[in-house]
């Protein structure tokens, strides 16, 4: 597993979309092809082989590689599975806070690697967790709900992974199922 470390790895990663969430956390994906490239709604990212042909363009063209998906410059060299972890001092105040909840998403990441995709993973903490409930910035308590909704998040958007066409469609057709067949039903007793 890889970590994600520059800037726009982070933001390629985030422009990939929302797999999964829970209350404090959501995971964001960016698919990573066969071929070297992630996608990123029309936008092509490329990776992989023009990682020593690049640092010369970037200095001619400044300008041009202003976001992520726009430039020609390897993001992500190696075809794996990466990860980032994005934990805020809006929702985590204190250093050790933060650092625990890193550690936490990292370890619970590792345990998962095998079972997600080969895409870039940035892990997001997008609530604070009660101070008045956890008062010890490493208790163990904190880390057991960290490592719980962290399970969760990863376990969701592995199965998303596995069948996630197939599970989509088929929730969806049950919603669809249920929904009509109830209005008939009413339509057929009057």
């Amino acid at each position: 597993m890889q970590r994600l470390k520059t800037r726009p790895q982070f933001q390629a990663a985030m422009a990939g979309g929302t797999v999964s969430r829970t209350a404090h956390f959501a995971l964001h994906r960016l698919v990573l092809g066969a071929d070297g490239t992630a996608t990123t709604g029309g936008a092509v990212v490329t990776s992989g082989e023009p990682a020593m042909a690049d640092p010369a363009q970037p200095a001619a063209a400044p300008a041009s590689s202003t976001g992520p998906g726009t430039s020609p410059q390897a993001l992500f060299a190696v075809s794996d599975v990466w990860l980032g972890a994005m934990v805020p001092k809006r929702w985590a105040r204190r250093a050790v806070t933060r650092n625990t909840i890193k550690r936490q998403i990292y370890t619970v990441g590792a345990t998962f690697e095998a079972r997600l995709p080969q895409a870039a993973h940035v892990v997001r903490l997008r609530s604070t967790f009660d101070r008045k409930q956890f008062i010890s910035a490493t208790s163990d308590q904190l880390k057991q709900a960290v490592r719980a909704e962290l399970l969760q998040l990863f376990g969701h958007a592995a199965k998303r992974q596995g069948g996630g066409q197939g599970n989509g469609q088929g929730g969806s057709a049950s919603r669809s199922d249920k929904s009509p067949s109830a209005p008939r039903a009413s339509a057929v007793a009057p």
